[in-house]
C-alpha cells in the first residue's frame, strides 16, 4: 500500500484477498467491504470501509461475504479515528473538545471508542501474561 494510505503502490503487485494469488491487469476485481478496523490515513469519508481485490468475480463474492458476515464495531471504528486524530497532532493537549472537532465524533463516541480501545489492550496485554 502507498504510504499506508490504503492505495496500491505503483507497480506492485496486487494478491488476491481469498487466495493469495498475483492477479494480472486483466483480471483484477474490486470492491470496498464494511470492516469497523478501516480506518483511512487522511480521508475520513473512507473509514469503515476496506478496499478488497480478488481474481475472480467467483474468489470476489466469497471475500465480501466473509466481511459482510463480519461484526461491524461502531466503538472499533471511533478509536480507530480517535487515535489518527491524536497521532496527526503530535504534542499537542488533545481534550474531549478539541477531539470532537478533529473527529466529527460525540463526546459519548470518542469514549465508547477510548473504552473499546484500552478494553482490546488490556486483553491484549493479559494474553501475554500466561
Amino acid at each position: 500500500m502507498g504510504d499506508h494510505d490504503g492505495t496500491p503502490e505503483q507497480g506492485a503487485p496486487e494478491l488476491c484477498d481469498y487466495c493469495g494469488t498475483v492477479i494480472s491487469d486483466e483480471t483484477e476485481l474490486y470492491a470496498f467491504v464494511p470492516d469497523s478496523s478501516a480506518i483511512h490515513a487522511h480521508d475520513p469519508r473512507l473509514d469503515g470501509k476496506r478496499l478488497v481485490s480478488a481474481c475472480t468475480p467467483k474468489h470476489l463474492r466469497a471475500i465480501t461475504e466473509q466481511y459482510h458476515q463480519r461484526p461491524f464495531i461502531d466503538a472499533e471504528l471511533w478509536a480507530g479515528q480517535v487515535l489518527r486524530a491524536v497521532n496527526a497532532n503530535p504534542g499537542k493537549r488533545i481534550d474531549d473538545a478539541l477531539l470532537t472537532e478533529l473527529t466529527g465524533l460525540t463526546v459519548e463516541q470518542i469514549h465508547a471508542g477510548i473504552t473499546w480501545h484500552n478494553e482490546r489492550a488490556r486483553t491484549f496485554h493479559h494474553r501475554g501474561d500466561a
